[in-house]
């Protein structure tokens, strides 16, 4: 057999082997594809985009019932409001508000001062640390009055959250202000369950996991 026969027989034997070949993989000749199980769907409870908090500007974008900001139903307007301390110099939150008030604004107590954030003379309106008479929807000037490195950073969308188009022409954006995610009286966040993970840390070995989410 010369060199040019030799030549072809081998490389038809080659194209027999790799025909072979593909025909056992595709029919799966050696073994059954991994089985695919089903995650259970995850809770509601995380699918939500809303913020945990509404916010006194929203309640007035929505027309929404702000009868519970209107501190005059109760107080008497021409009488002028003070605090009470206990004898830590802890402020004591009066009976009426101590259901939905926890005084926590900062770890060292002192900004723990009603007037430090609302105009003792006008209880309608807040006061900035530097006199400026405030809206209650314009509480993000407030803050930022204090926290000015953190409101720079929201001003320019690194802190906070903003929805919508990053395209102003393909259609609007909205940026939530401090207090959507923050309470004023205590803002720090408190602990949340977390969600979670896309996979079980324990999946048996060759085990093809799909995760699925509520519609």
């Amino acid at each position: 057999m010369g060199d040019e026969n030799k030549t072809r027989t081998v490389l038809m034997a080659l194209f027999g082997v790799a025909v072979v070949l593909a025909l056992a993989f595709w029919s799966e000749m050696w073994g059954k594809p991994a089985p695919v199980r089903e995650l259970p769907l995850v809770a509601a409870e995380f699918l939500g985009t809303a913020t945990w908090r509404q916010s006194y500007a929203d309640l007035l974008k929505a027309n929404a019932d702000v009868d519970a900001y209107d501190c005059y139903l109760c107080h008497d307007k021409d009488k002028k409001q003070t605090l009470t301390y206990d004898a830590k110099g802890q402020l004591v939150v009066p009976r009426e508000h101590s259901d939905d008030i926890v005084m926590g604004h900062g770890t060292h107590g002192r900004n723990n001062n009603c007037f430090n954030c609302h105009n003792d003379e006008d209880l309608t309106q807040l006061q900035s640390r530097d006199g400026r008479k405030l809206k209650l929807e314009d509480s993000v000037q407030l803050c930022g009055s204090c926290h000015g490195p953190t409101y720079r950073d929201w001003e320019y969308g690194s802190h906070g959250r903003t929805s919508g188009y990053w395209d102003r022409s393909k259609g609007p954006f909205e940026k939530k202000i401090c207090v959507n995610c923050h309470d004023p009286h205590s803002p720090k966040f408190p602990g949340r369950k977390p969600a979670p993970p896309p996979n079980h840390l324990r999946d048996k070995p060759g085990e093809k996991v799909i995760a699925s989410i509520n519609p």
